[in-house]
């Protein structure tokens, strides 16, 4: 058996499919919430349902489990200091209780440039999880990712939804020029998946992202050629765009802006580009010729009508 938090994410959701798929036998810890959660239907799967900062409920929900995937986190909804520690919280509770029952692997998706000492709180948060998981004494796998992208992923279409109400201008960071390793989604599920085969990967933390590095600027422009949402860009002071970010944190359930994508991307973000290909025997696609779910998407409006959906949640 194999639990999976994060199950009801857009990776969570394609690794949980995948996983079935396979022949794997899959449980997914949810939070307890009057919405019903939203797993991949038609899928055969237990469901745990239980807090993570629940020392009992992560207990119950680890009987018979032999793996954990843990993808659960709270970047998607901007820096609040209570998600940081939670997230913290969370994995304490969950890598203990791994540690007591016995799992025999534990994966856990991090990010490119998680340390104790980085200047951003989400990065330091994955950090300190890392060492739990590390200190737990249970077999372990580390990856440490670039941005991930796909269908309902919260980075490409959160820049289709803003640029889509971006009046002629679109601000960017800087000068644009920081370079990223975007990674699609479905890369990184067959990265998991070979991982769970491959016991040479056991004890073990890997930095991956996709096949090329590209500069924000660039993908903006790729969002831009397939959405046709065409702005001019305008390099813009981050300061001036943590304003914004600050106000969609707290204007918005699920903001479109935070500040961990300022974070994100105040500095270059990558790994060795032979990682995948040497560790993984996995050759990742090239975002460039995979970005067409965004089109022929009214974005102004899936924007106005996600935030509706999001905050009766």
């Amino acid at each position: 058996m194999i639990l999976v938090t994060g199950g009801t994410g857009f990776i969570g959701r394609e690794l949980i499919q995948r996983l079935i798929e396979s022949g794997h036998k899959i449980r997914t810890l949810i939070r307890p919430s009057p919405v019903s959660p939203n797993l991949p239907p038609g899928l055969s799967l237990d469901v745990a349902l239980s807090s993570l900062e629940d020392p009992r409920g992560v207990r119950a929900a680890l009987i018979g489990v032999e793996t954990v995937i843990h993808l659960a986190g709270g970047e998607r909804l901007g820096y609040q200091p209570h998600l940081m520690q939670g997230e913290i919280d969370g994995m304490r509770v969950l890598s203990a209780a791994a540690a007591e029952t016995g799992v025999s692997r534990f994966i856990f998706l991090s990010h490119l440039g998680a340390s104790l000492t980085s200047a951003y709180a989400l990065l330091r948060a994955k950090a300190i999880s890392e060492q739990s998981i590390i200190q737990s004494k249970t077999p372990y796998t580390i990856l440490r990712t670039g941005l991930v992208y796909g269908p309902h992923d919260h980075f490409t279409t959160s820049l289709a939804m803003m640029l889509s109400i971006s009046p002629i201008v679109f601000p960017i960071p800087g000068d644009g020029m920081t370079l990223i390793q975007p990674m699609d989604v479905g890369d990184l599920v067959t990265a998991i998946l070979w991982t769970l085969d491959d016991k040479a990967t056991l004890n073990q933390r890997y930095e991956i992202g996709g096949p090329e590095y590209l500069s924000f600027l660039e993908v903006v422009e790729m969002v831009m050629e397939n959405t046709g949402s065409r702005r001019v860009l305008v390099p813009t002071r981050p300061p001036f765009l943590r304003i914004g970010a600050w106000m969609f944190e707290r204007l918005f359930r699920i903001p479109p802006l935070t500040t961990f994508w300022l974070d994100y991307l105040a500095v270059n973000r990558t790994a060795d580009l032979e990682t995948l290909p040497r560790v993984f025997s996995l050759q990742p696609v090239r975002m460039e010729n995979n970005l067409e779910y965004l089109a022929n998407v009214r974005w102004m409006w899936k924007f106005f009508s996600f935030q509706r959906i999001s905050q009766r949640r």
